[in-house]
């Protein structure tokens, strides 16, 4: 029996080994699945969370909804419009789980596998059905191996909404919706508004105002955190912060719609009736120095991207500097006025149209001998202008200069404002100050030239320019408002006055300017044809016409400035910009209730209207009848038309520039499109 104990001793010792080596290994497989659960749990934990939350989980960005521009009366310019936008996961609408009415997973027959369809016929022909395009654009799309499929771009909301109704109710799988913005604009002051769609972000700003404002425009965008059930269906996360979107402030600017669209209008025919490169036109309140219109020509449509190169979007009206011409005369008539003593009676010599000074020649275009100071600024005599330069002297003559803004910013704060450029006294040689008293040898920009002679319409004060009216936050609070803002006397009141009247007003009403006038208006103005250099030569001539002026003198309160750039067909600005000037004006006073209201308290301008017997006929050929209806009646004039009443005037009963008794009916006949005033 001892044996046998024995014998079974060596087994029990190779059982107890094999049971430890077991207890060992199962203790190392413990330790080991602890050690993953520590480490998935604990010390890997964020890692692992991250990839199961990419799996069911996403983060979604709200765009904030752009802020809008207006004009000064509030009524938009730019707006961003909510919209909808479709995509598909081409994989899952391919390869759509199948689900019973229950939301139990359908199995494919004799397998524990659940089916799943191709679903993307039923998407094709659900989208082509509610956005009207054909279904293989669809299917195509469909097909894609990588990416999203886009089915859907910038789709109004009112369109999509069925659709969007439709894709919740059936829970389509791989099948989303996002909502986006898209700009509309009314399409005016194209270079002052700008547009979006940058390199960078198709929401940010690129030119223009879009860009300067770009932060206060956009907001702030929104977070939404989304998770996923197995069927593909998105819903809001309910443990989750979500962050609202903000929208972008809204801007007011000082232009008024109504001018800027007159006044981009009476461009775009100028520069196709005399053929000229490009127009910039500026409208000032002279008390406050709000700009009411900015515009430029070439332009482009802020609705097609397209349109837009870098030609046709710079705004001129504040980046182009120019050799002013006789325009500048006002510095010259001004200084002469404080510094000489100059009266507009007393007798001058312009040298017989010839003045040979430092081996060069100073000339007219007429032969004056002896006229009064006067005749020398109606006649725009440079002969006179140089030697009245001469008398008032370098320094003060370069003192009046600056004094009136020359050679620095405005500080109207548009994106690449150009300052001019007026030389320094050390870098002036003998040809300066002579040149210079009739508008050569010194740059300005269109808006220097205006914010001058708003100075003298103004009493001698100028006034700082501004564009940005007010900005305003979501909650409907001014963050920040523009008010009127002097910048400094520049001449007395009584020189101003004097100087506008004496010089000025007799400019537009026996001098070179007499095609600015308007039917019933005071207006006081400067012509000025200036020779550009080109290629660094004057010699092959190069012209820029321009007028300047304000009204009504007796109590100013608007200027206005025209600049065409290489007329072709004529040259001089008494035949190119001051008519221009006259037909803004005049489709401005009767399209403008605020000018109206603000040029009759009392008017002296309404009372010298009403007391003209006849009037002039103006000329109404590619005007819309409503504007020409509204040009008729404030020159007390009836209109009988023909045609569609929305179309543009091709013919007129009464030959333009006729004079007729008021209340005489003027027949037109309207068509549809455009017609260029050269028409017959």
């Amino acid at each position: 029996m001892s044996g046998q104990q024995e014998s079974k001793r060596p087994d029990d010792r190779e059982f107890g080994k094999r049971l430890g080596i077991v207890v060992v290994l199962f203790s190392i497989f413990i330790v080991a699945i602890i050690g993953m659960l520590l480490s998935i749990q604990v010390i890997n934990a964020k890692k692992y969370k991250q990839i199961a939350t990419k799996q069911y989980e996403r983060e979604v960005t709200e765009r904030a909804q752009r802020g809008a521009i207006l004009d000064r009366h509030s009524r938009l310019l730019a707006e961003s419009i909510e919209s909808i936008s479709f995509y598909a996961n081409p994989r899952t609408v391919r390869n759509t789980p199948l689900f019973d009415k229950q939301g139990k997973p359908v199995k494919e027959p004799g397998s524990k596998k659940q089916k799943h369809i191709d679903n993307s016929g039923a998407v094709a022909t659900l989208f082509s059905r509610h956005l009207g395009v054909n279904r293989s654009v669809y299917l195509r799309e469909l097909q894609r191996r990588k990416g999203a499929a886009v089915l859907g771009r910038k789709i109004p909301v009112a369109k999509a909404m069925p659709l969007m109704q439709l894709i919740i109710e059936k829970k389509l799988p791989g099948v989303r919706f996002e909502k986006e913005q898209q700009r509309y604009y009314l399409n005016v002051a194209a270079q002052v508004i700008g547009s979006i769609g940058s390199v960078k972000s198709e929401t940010d700003g690129s030119s223009g105002l879009e860009l300067q404002l770009n932060k206060a425009l956009k907001g702030r965008d929104g977070t939404r955190i989304l998770q996923r059930t197995a069927t593909g269906i998105r819903y809001p996360a309910p443990d989750a912060r979500q962050q609202e979107a903000i929208k972008g402030n809204t801007v007011q600017l000082t232009l008024d719609g109504d001018i800027q669209s007159i006044v981009e209008d009476e461009l775009a025919k100028a520069v196709g009736n005399f053929n000229a490169d490009a127009a910039a036109c500026i409208v000032m309140d002279v008390r406050t120095g709000e700009i009411l219109a900015m515009a430029n020509n070439p332009a482009f449509d802020l609705n097609h991207r397209a349109t837009w190169t870098r030609q046709n979007s710079r705004n001129r009206a504040v980046t182009e500097m120019y050799e002013p011409g006789s325009t500048f005369k006002l510095v010259m008539a001004a200084a002469a006025t404080e510094v000489l003593e100059r009266k507009a009676d007393d007798v001058v010599f312009a040298n017989h149209g010839v003045m040979p000074i430092y081996n060069l020649k100073i000339r007219d275009h007429e032969s004056y001998g002896n006229i009064t100071f006067r005749e020398a600024i109606m006649h725009s005599s440079n002969i006179v202008a140089a030697k009245t330069a001469m008398e008032i002297g370098r320094e003060k003559f370069n003192a009046y200069t600056r004094n009136f803004g020359f050679g620095k910013k405005t500080g109207i704060g548009l994106v690449g404002e150009a300052p001019g450029m007026v030389r320094s006294l050390s870098k002036w040689d003998r040809t300066t100050l002579p040149w210079m008293g009739y508008g050569y040898q010194v740059m300005a920009t269109p808006l220097q030239i205006l914010q001058a002679y708003a100075a003298i319409a103004n009493d001698g004060e100028l006034m700082k320019p501004y564009i940005i009216k007010k900005i305003i936050d979501a909650e409907g609070q001014v963050v920040r408002e523009a008010v009127p803002e002097t910048v400094r006397r520049v001449v007395s009141a009584e020189t101003a006055r004097y100087v506008g009247k004496e010089y000025f007003k007799a400019v537009v009403d026996s001098g070179t300017a007499k095609n600015a006038a308007v039917p019933g208006v005071t207006v006081a103005g400067k012509t000025g044809t200036a020779r550009r250099a080109d290629g660094g030569s004057y010699a092959k001539p190069v012209y820029v016409s321009s007028f300047v002026g304000y009204f009504p003198v007796e109590r100013p309160r608007y200027a206005l400035i025209v600049i065409l750039e290489n007329p072709k067909t004529a040259y001089y600005a008494a035949t190119v910009a001051a008519p221009v000037f006259s037909a803004i004006v005049s489709r401005m006073l009767a399209c403008s209730e605020e000018m109206q209201k603000n040029l009759a308290i009392p008017s002296p301008e309404k009372r010298l209207l009403d007391s003209i017997v006849t009037v002039v006929v103006p000329d109404l050929r590619g005007l819309k009848g409503r504007d020409a209806q509204r040009l008729l009646k404030w020159l007390n004039l009836e209109m009988d038309y023909s045609g569609e009443f929305e179309g543009v005037v091709v013919r007129q009963s009464i030959v333009p520039g006729s004079r007729v008794v008021k209340e005489k009916v003027i027949r037109v006949v309207l068509a549809s499109g455009n017609i260029n005033r050269k028409s017959s």
